[in-house]
Parts: C-alpha cells; structure tokens; sequence
C-alpha cells in the first residue's frame, strides 16, 4: 500500500521500433567509406579557387547530389571486384528515448549557436566547424570520463568494452572537459576567436542541453538516487544494479533534480546574455557557469547512490571531487578575470 503513494517508473527506454529495413542489394562496407573519401575529394574540387575565407561556396544542388550519389555507384562497383564485407538489412530500427533526447539537445543548441553568432557578425562556416568539434568533444570526453573516473579497472581488464558506448556510460564531467578541449582546438583554426568568447556562449547551450540529457537518464531508469520517503519519491523499477527488495524502495529522482537544476541556470545565462545586449563581461558567464552548475552537482550528489564502487569509503564520491577544481576556476575567473567595468 505505501508504494502506491509514489509514482512507479517503469517505461520502455525505446521510443519505437521500426523493425528491421531490408535493402534490395547487399551493400559493401568499404564502398561506404570509399564513398565519404570521394566525396570529400570530388568537394574539394567543386569549391571555387581563391575563395575568400568568410564566404561560403556556392555550389549548384545538381553538382553536389550528383557526386553524393556517383561517389556511392563508383564505391560499390569498386568492391564489386575486391573483397569486403557487406551487410543485406539494417535492424532491428529501435530509437531510444535516450537517443532522441541527445540528439535534440544538439538540435536545440545549434539553433542557439545560430542566434548568437549571427548576432556577433560570425559566419555560418564557422558555426558548423563549432558544431563537429563540440559533437566529438563531447562524445569522446564523456566517455573516456566514464571509463577513467567511475570503473577504470573494468575497462582496463576489457579494453574492447572501451567502444561499446550503446551499453551506456557517458560521464557529465568528462563531457565537460571534452568539450573545452574542443573549444581549445576550435580556436586555433578560427581567426579572430578567443577562448572566453566562445566558452560565454557555449556554455548557454550546454546548460539546456544538459536538460535534455539528464531527461533521458530519467527515462533509462539510471543515474539513481537514495531512498527517500519524501512523496515526490520515485519507484524505479528497471533500475540495474540493484536487487528486487531496492528496487522496489521509492528514491531521489536526481536526474530530474539535475535537469531542473539546468534549466534554471540556462534562464540565469540567457537573461546575463541578453542583459548586456549580446556583449557580456568576456568570462562572466562561463565562470558563473562553472560556479552555477558544479555547485548544485556537488549538492545533488549527497541524493545519488555512489556510481564509483572503490570510492564507496571516501567522505565525498568521485563527482563532487570533480566539481571542486571546476568551482574553484568558475570563482577565479569571476573574481580575478572579468572585467565587469568593460560593459
């Protein structure tokens, strides 16, 4: 009777299933990835000489649909004649919930971006580059953070699980380090860029992403809190990792608290943005960002269960000794770097 007075978690982490896509030939791999070569080369080719840096080439849809697909007949025809292997269906489609809302938060943020940098005169070329370096930031950073901050002994033992990201493990503190690595290696290929600029707006986007994201981990019943008797209490019952007695304990639904917690430092940012008319204090808002976000982790990880097994003896787990170097670089830059006289 007294489970009745929680809500019970329970939902299916894949949104539809689409089956399994059948294709009318069987496709050779290597002929993909000869295709993407081709393209890249035959682009190459297409893009005016001398072009200036800021503008972006104009190519006839024609030209450029016509070598999509004659770089993708050439490729298969090529390993026609060589060996390769090749697949015949695609499937079983089953987008998750997970997926859909990764995705979005990207979806979300380069419409942001967009804003933002059409506001400040930036160009449409650079906003995509920004795009791909922060995607592979991101995914790379948060992953490795996983593997490195929360079960580095099982990875180490079973390397090849390393890649295995569908089986999940994405760390938010690895993404965040990802993600400035990325910035750092933007810059250097953009002229006229500067890390805080960039780092001011992007950590807006990455603050409502992170909404998205922690959403996602709600539905997938994972990134779990303590048990709780509060009656906003959660009964998580596909829960991993835990026995049928604890799952069936009502518990701090910490992802939400996380989302919630990034939606309202996404509104604080935006409204700094806006406030000074698209020209904040260069550093203003990546340090209250950096104080903002990895305050309120530290906080909401006394309500997660311990994700790291080894640090389960430590006074504080391995996230909120992550946050601590972050608080401490978002306090100095505000303190020590913003120019709050230069408004």
């Amino acid at each position: 009777m007294q489970q009745s007075d929680h809500l019970v978690w329970s939902a299916d982490p894949v949104a539809f299933d689409l089956g399994t896509l059948h294709l009318p030939f069987p496709v050779a791999i290597w002929g993909l990835v000869a295709a993407f070569v081709f393209i890249y080369l035959g682009y190459q080719r297409l893009v005016p000489e001398n072009l200036p840096r800021n503008e972006e080439p104009e190519i006839p849809l024609w030209k450029f649909w016509g070598l999509v697909i004659g770089s993708f007949i050439l490729g298969q025809l090529l390993f026609l004649l060589l060996p390769s292997p090749s697949i015949s269906e695609i499937g079983p489609i089953r987008p998750r919930w997970y997926g859909l809302l990764f995705a979005s938060a990207f979806i979300v943020g380069y419409l942001l971006m967009r804003r933002m940098y059409e506001a400040a005169g930036r160009t449409q070329e650079e906003l995509d580059k920004l795009l791909t370096y922060v995607m592979i930031g991101t995914i790379i950073g948060a992953r490795l953070g996983h593997v490195l901050f929360y079960d580095p002994a099982f990875y180490f033992r079973y390397p090849g699980q390393i890649l295995a990201i569908w089986n999940g493990g994405l760390a938010s503190h690895g993404a965040a380090i990802g993600i400035l690595l990325a910035m750092y290696l933007y810059i250097q290929k953009v002229r006229g860029m500067n890390f805080l600029w960039i780092a001011d707006r992007v950590v807006i986007v990455v603050a409502i992403g992170g909404a998205f994201i922690r959403t996602g981990n709600f539905v997938n019943s994972e990134i779990i809190g303590k048990p709780t008797d509060l009656p906003w209490g959660v009964i998580f019952e596909n829960a991993h990792g835990l026995s049928a007695a604890e799952q069936m304990l009502p518990r701090h639904p910490t992802m939400l608290y996380e989302a919630l917690l990034c939606v309202v430092i996404f509104a604080v940012l935006w409204a700094l943005y806006k406030k000074y008319r698209q020209q904040p204090p260069e550093g203003a808002i990546f340090g209250l960002f950096l104080v903002l976000l990895f305050s309120g982790r530290f906080l909401l990880e006394f309500t997660k269960i311990n994700q790291a097994a080894f640090a389960n003896e430590w006074a504080i787990n391995m996230g909120q000794w992550l946050s601590l170097p972050l608080i401490i670089i978002g306090a100095w830059l505000l303190a020590k770097k913003v120019d709050w006289s230069d408004t």
